[in-house]
């Protein structure tokens, strides 16, 4: 019993002497680097993907956000999580962000979901129907661009009970059987006439604590510039949609001239559109308003930033989180 107590002893006394000589031989460098390493460590789960879902905002606005879903899973698979997020009280409502909230009425439920040739067919119950009448608009909008924002998803037909919806109980809005994001979302009207409208999406910058997001406004107007100027004038602009709503762009700058090359739009602005002219940077809330703007207006995959004839950045629409 002593001899066992006796090796422990000489063992543990080991230890501590490998420990400290250990210790002795590190740099100190390498020894204040090593107490940088942060105490957790967080674990990524590599089979989700951050996907884009429009939600109502603390302003009862739809908003553009993301929540994490399946990423293996099938564009149908995804389709139907996104919905359940969208269902207030279902059982995706633990994946709403802070500060945003579901749309769709309570106790919906999605039936059925078909996806072929980048058109999705989705069957709701008929508590959809529930809809109130200020939220019917947008409840359909928060689907289709939820819907659509899946990659290969271009059309959307909503089903009630198996039967196509074309008008909307409470409003009587009449739908086209077949919708897209030329619907329209957080629609504003600026017409003195029923002729020559022309339909911009503008994304403007939100914020909730100190977390930023994107709100898109359809805006219809008498205006027959291209959109990407409208886009531009419309940011750069200190009467900005809603107070709630901001724009990071400097009202002084100007879209100098633009060109379109197959899936690239290349923009040329003055050094205004810089956040620090030295350093020749460009505000990520920027970047992002005008490229998500783009986007919903223009068939394009990329946005090219000139300034003075040099690209400065160049924004992949796909890739933007």
């Amino acid at each position: 019993m002593l001899k066992r107590i006796c090796q422990k002893r000489i063992i543990l006394s080991s230890a501590v002497l490998f420990a400290l000589l250990l210790l002795y031989c590190i740099p100190k460098n390498q020894m204040d680097s090593l107490q940088d390493i942060p105490k957790e460590v967080e674990y990524v789960d590599q089979m989700v993907e951050r996907s884009t879902i429009y939600l109502m905002d603390p302003n009862d606005m739809l908003a553009r956000t993301k929540v994490v879903i399946d990423a293996d899973a099938d564009i149908e698979t995804k389709a139907r999580d996104l919905l359940n997020i969208l269902i207030q009280n279902g059982e995706g409502e633990s994946k709403v962000p802070n500060g945003f909230r579901a749309i769709i009425p309570s106790d919906t439920k999605v039936l059925s979901i078909h996806y072929e040739n980048n058109l999705i067919k989705v069957d709701f119950s008929k508590e959809l129907l529930e809809m109130k009448k200020e939220n019917e608009e947008k409840v359909i909008e928060a689907i289709i661009y939820t819907l659509t924002s899946i990659e290969d998803v271009q059309m959307v037909i909503i089903y009630v009970e198996g039967d196509i919806l074309t008008k909307l109980p409470q409003t009587g809005i009449h739908l086209p059987s077949t919708l897209d994001r030329s619907y329209g979302i957080n629609k504003e009207y600026d017409l003195e006439s029923y002729k020559d409208i022309n339909q911009v999406i503008v994304y403007y910058v939100g914020k909730y604590n100190e977390e930023t997001y994107y709100v898109p406004v359809t805006k219809y107007m008498n205006d027959d510039r291209d959109k990407i100027k409208i886009i531009v004038d419309e940011l750069a602009s200190s009467n900005v949609y809603t107070t709630n709503l901001m724009s990071f762009l400097n009202s002084n700058t100007k879209l100098l001239a633009t060109e379109q090359e197959v899936d690239s739009l290349f923009l040329t602005f003055n050094s205004y559109i810089f956040n620090d002219m030295n350093a020749k940077n460009i505000l990520e809330e920027v970047i992002y308003s005008i490229s998500l703007s783009v986007g919903d207006n223009y068939d394009v995959k990329e946005v090219v930033f000139t300034v003075e004839d040099q690209e400065i950045y160049k924004s992949v629409i796909k890739t933007i989180e």
